[in-house]
């Protein structure tokens, strides 16, 4: 048995660099999609109206402490909204704090879940209140299976709990409330180990393990209210409603019907490759929202176009090494494993019991072999001709590249409201797209 440990020199003898030589790469033009811009123009206005409605205000009294939360996922806008929402109660005598509600993001551990909302902004000079970060947990109860429900400890000792997030189609499962408040409560808010006692049941059963344990979140008396937001195809802000504790389980499928029908997509059913520039968690749950590119972890949930090959070329910073969704490429890049923070990672997977998403694929020195690599190794093709999107993000999706052989198809489609003449793609000295 050889006793050689790998390098980390790629390609260092040039060995796939001369299978995939003959590869022709395409030419791509860049499409711009017909989306509806329903952004909201004035967000400090929107939330001091939902924060003065009668049914909301009247909820906060003074001298109460008041726990915010704050989630992983990168929110248009959230800071803005937090601080509208933390100064709404200070108006009000109140006392606020704000705690991540994030599960098992952030490495797990306090520090890094502080970290993470610092990344997007969130800071008490920021929003006007302190950030107080913690991974221990109180157990509020048990659902009707006898399953212990968890609390952040910061948010248990609070006088009442105000449940920021936003709603949109999970990535795992499909259900009446998928991604959302309820969410929020059963898993953010109830940190690693709420989140992991929550994950136990599977996927399959999330559609009622997550409203069974929201319930009991919301029998404590502790949340005064939801603030659900909803984004447009722009990744814009579209919606933000304040939802009293009791209306929350019925208003939220609704909302969800709404973010649905508002999520973009790529606007092609089939083709034989699919890039995505970058992924992270501040773009989704699972690096890349399978909702857009159909590549979902788990088989209770699905939809998106059909694909031969999936490249993933690069994480975002924002997601600090977290490279969860990786595992759903076929190919990915150097650089990307490179900057993969393995503790930030694996927790997330093992809590989720998604290990599929963390799985590692065929890694390439750099986009241009592992975007050959992907026409090369796509069976049943036009090799000369091959189709393929290229996006830079699932967040992002007005603009987007396909290759020549899709232009046609793309001609006839009248949600395509402008096509850029087809162009070489351009690799920097090092093999990679600019």
């Amino acid at each position: 048995m050889s006793s050689r440990r790998s390098t980390m020199v790629w390609d260092r003898a040039g060995v796939l660099s001369a299978i995939l030589e003959p590869v022709r790469l395409p030419r791509m033009a860049q499409i711009r999609q017909r989306f509806v811009d329903n952004g909201i123009r004035d967000i400090p206005a929107v939330v001091e109206r939902e924060m003065n409605r009668p049914a909301i205000a009247s909820r906060i009294r003074p001298g109460m402490s008041i726990a915010i939360t704050a989630g992983s996922r990168g929110i248009a806008n959230i800071v803005v909204i937090l601080r509208e929402i933390v100064a709404a109660v200070k108006e009000r005598g109140a006392h606020p704090f704000v705690f991540p509600a994030m599960g098992s993001h952030g490495g797990a551990t306090a520090e890094g879940q502080r970290l993470l909302l610092e990344g997007y902004g969130i800071t008490e000079h920021a929003v006007g209140a302190p950030v107080r970060s913690t991974m221990d947990t109180c157990v509020i109860g048990t659902t009707g299976g006898g399953l212990p429900v968890h609390l952040d400890q910061y948010a248990a000792a609070a006088d009442g709990i105000i449940v920021v997030g936003r709603i949109k189609p999970h990535t795992a499962f499909h259900g009446t409330c998928e991604s959302g408040l309820l969410k929020m409560m059963a898993i953010g808010m109830g940190k690693q180990r709420g989140a992991e006692t929550c994950h136990a049941a599977g996927f399959g059963r999330f559609a009622e393990v997550v409203p069974s344990f929201a319930r009991i979140v919301l029998s404590t008396g502790k949340v005064l209210f939801g603030v659900g937001i909803i984004e447009n195809s722009f990744d814009d802000t579209c919606r933000i409603e304040a939802v009293p504790p009791d209306d929350i389980e019925g208003r939220e499928p609704q909302l969800l019907e709404e973010a649905r029908r508002l999520m973009p997509t790529i606007p092609f059913a089939e083709f034989d490759v699919l890039v995505v520039d970058t992924i992270g968690k501040n773009f989704s749950g699972d690096g890349a929202d399978p909702n857009i590119t159909g590549t979902y972890c788990t088989p209770y949930a699905s939809g998106g176009p059909r694909i031969k090959r999936y490249v993933i070329l690069d994480v975002a910073e924002d997601s600090h090494g977290n490279s969860v969704g990786v595992g759903m490429a076929d190919i990915t890049t150097a650089r990307l494993m490179e900057k993969t923070d393995y503790d930030a990672m694996y927790p997330n997977a093992l809590t989720s019991r998604a290990l599929n998403t963390v799985r590692i694929p065929m890694v390439l020195k750099n986009d241009v072999l592992a975007l050959k690599a992907a026409v090369f190794s796509s069976v049943g093709i036009d090799p000369e001709h091959p189709r393929i999107v290229r996006i830079a993000n699932t967040s992002h999706v007005e603009t987007l590249c396909i290759s020549e052989a899709m232009l046609e198809e793309a001609s006839k489609n009248p949600s395509i409201i402008s096509i850029e003449p087809p162009a070489e793609m351009v690799f920097d000295s090092g093999g990679n797209l600019f």
